[in-house]
């Protein structure tokens, strides 16, 4: 991705007055305001709103505390394009004054915006970009808090292996997230024949993959992208006489591949992801409760990303409560940082990547997609 009109501003960004507003989580007082960024509205917000939902709770639980500084929470909704971010990173460096930046939510607007924000020295955490080549810029200011795409091939690569697939077909929308994960999982189950296609996530028809895969075979299908082109593909491998196991990434884990693939097609379906979403409490006490108190302020379940949503903008509220409160300050006190998140521990190594690498397994049961296990221990059911 092309960028320009990169800007330079201060590293020191001056506290202003925080007003109520829509994305105001805050009622006053001197504050800071980070913002949030990604596809709120587009065709892929379903990946997104969910973490923002759960960065919103975890600024409106700090500012309720009535501390010092408090956080505005200011959205940006790229649609998920590059371009579109680019526009908007620039406003929100210069008109905002944000002092960091939750986001970009995926891969592509994420290269085209950590550019900007690395020479404007503000600093970010993405609850959900993947990509392996993220990490690899040499971008100082750039932060995740979810295992990257080698990370998740590996556990899904693990996990098809023990399920017994010998015949894998990878598919991918072709987009710098998708092709990396589909690439990847192809390479990690050991011994299995594999072959794979692209299709085009702008098209409705998808028969010549469907052909391809009903021809080679396969134990197993994995699509790299999102939900909207998996729910296609997926309905069309069903209608066209497929029976083997579907499987995709943290892209296709959310309600929408169900209601894109009908639900009789989407049974079975599995999804790898590097998020945890346990409103069960199966893996730990933090999860349940902040299920439980998602719940009651927006009236749904936790769905993908929204824990690292609450451990993104969490990571802010720690640098805030050390007093850390320019942008430098924060980066700084973010490469140290070390807590126990909602999903997973939360702490960085020196490119930025989260040091927890576990990958989680969800299959679609009816209309939910519950969580089978970690990649390691994970059956089909």
């Amino acid at each position: 991705m092309r960028v320009t009109g990169a800007v330079a501003v201060s590293a020191v960004l001056a506290l202003g007055a925080v007003s109520c507003s829509d994305d105001d989580g805050g009622s006053g007082g001197d504050g800071v305001t980070i913002g949030f960024m990604g596809d709120l509205t587009g065709e892929n917000s379903g990946l997104v709103v969910p973490p923002y939902q759960g960065a919103k709770l975890a600024v409106d639980q700090y500012n309720a505390t009535n501390p010092k500084v408090k956080i505005t929470l200011k959205k940006y909704d790229s649609q998920g394009k590059p371009e579109q971010a680019t526009t908007l990173v620039q406003g929100a460096i210069k008109q905002d004054k944000i002092v960091g930046l939750i986001g970009p939510a995926f891969s592509g607007e994420s290269q085209a915006v950590n550019p900007i924000l690395n020479e404007a020295k503000v600093p970010s955490v993405t609850p959900s970009a993947t990509q392996i080549t993220l990490a690899e810029k040499g971008w100082t200011y750039w932060h995740r808090v979810v295992a990257d795409d080698a990370v998740q091939s590996a556990g899904a690569g693990q996990f098809l292996a023990n399920a017994g697939v010998k015949k894998l077909f990878t598919v991918s929308d072709n987009q710098d997230y998708g092709k990396g994960l589909a690439d990847a999982v192809g390479k990690a189950v050991p011994g299995a024949q594999v072959k794979s296609d692209a299709v085009n996530d702008k098209a409705a028809d998808y028969s010549s993959t469907v052909n391809q895969i009903n021809q080679f075979k396969p134990d197993a299908v994995y699509f790299g992208g999102y939900y909207a082109v998996a729910g296609r593909l997926f309905k069309q491998l069903r209608e066209g006489g497929y029976k083997g196991k579907m499987m995709s990434g943290d892209g296709s884990l959310a309600a929408g591949l169900i209601e894109g693939a009908g639900q009789q097609n989407a049974q079975g379906a599995l999804l790898s992801c590097g998020c945890l979403i346990d409103a069960a409490g199966k893996t730990n006490e933090k999860a349940k409760k902040f299920a439980a108190d998602y719940k009651a302020k927006y009236g749904s379940e936790v769905a993908i990303y929204s824990t690292e949503g609450f451990d993104a903008a969490s990571a802010f509220i720690e640098a805030l409560k050390a007093g850390k409160t320019s942008t430098e300050d924060i980066n700084g006190f973010l490469k140290t940082l070390s807590f126990e998140g909602v999903g997973k521990p939360i702490k960085f190594d020196e490119h930025g990547e989260l040091a927890a690498q576990d990958i989680f397994i969800y299959e679609v049961k009816g209309n939910t997609l519950p969580l089978l296990g970690n990649s390691k221990e994970a059956k089909v059911s």
